[in-house]
């Protein structure tokens, strides 16, 4: 869920977005979706176990900002992507398995490794900031920039938020016509 809102709002802000997802049966039908709400590529894992994986970006420009929320070997695949001193930011641990960085990252490509956990944001910034963080989120909603889950398919988001379909405790749900 956070992934696919990263991915909108990255395409309201002009933001081009690279998304790795896990192998998986229906992954093309998953990678449309994604490009559907803004994604500008989308790779499986398998993928990325390559030597030159920047040669899969084409003509896009190596990003400076790698997103994770699985942890694990997903870390390294992100920051296969990133370009000299860019930054991975991870804010999920989905894998329940630890990030795994190679020395050579640091050393060869300057990057930084940092974490962003919301809860910690909210109590280190002040009523007005968190307010309007609210509100944009708001605005992109109401100005039809980001895509909800439609009340017709509440019984996956439900599913999603009693841990049925991994760990997706957070469902908004849109009603239409209310």
């Amino acid at each position: 869920m956070v992934g696919r809102c990263l991915i909108q709002i990255a395409k309201s802000r002009g933001i081009h977005s690279i998304n790795i997802i896990k192998d998986r049966a229906g992954f093309d039908e998953a990678k449309e979706a994604l490009k559907k709400l803004g994604a500008e590529e989308v790779f499986i894992e398998s993928q990325l176990e390559i030597k030159n994986v920047k040669s899969l970006l084409g003509d896009l420009k190596e990003p400076t900002l790698g997103l994770n929320c699985v942890g694990g070997n997903a870390t390294s695949l992100v920051m296969k992507f990133l370009g000299w001193g860019g930054t991975m930011v991870t804010y999920g641990e989905m894998s329940k398995k630890p990030i795994t960085v190679s020395t050579s990252y640091f050393i060869f490509k300057d990057l930084s490794v940092r974490r962003f956990w919301l809860h910690n944001w909210i109590s280190s910034n002040d009523v007005t900031e968190c307010k309007r963080m609210i509100d944009h989120l708001l605005e992109l909603v109401r100005d039809w920039k980001t895509e909800l889950v439609p009340f017709s398919d509440f019984h996956v988001a439900l599913d999603k938020s009693l841990g049925k379909l991994g760990s997706h405790p957070r469902q908004v749900l849109k009603f239409y016509g209310y």
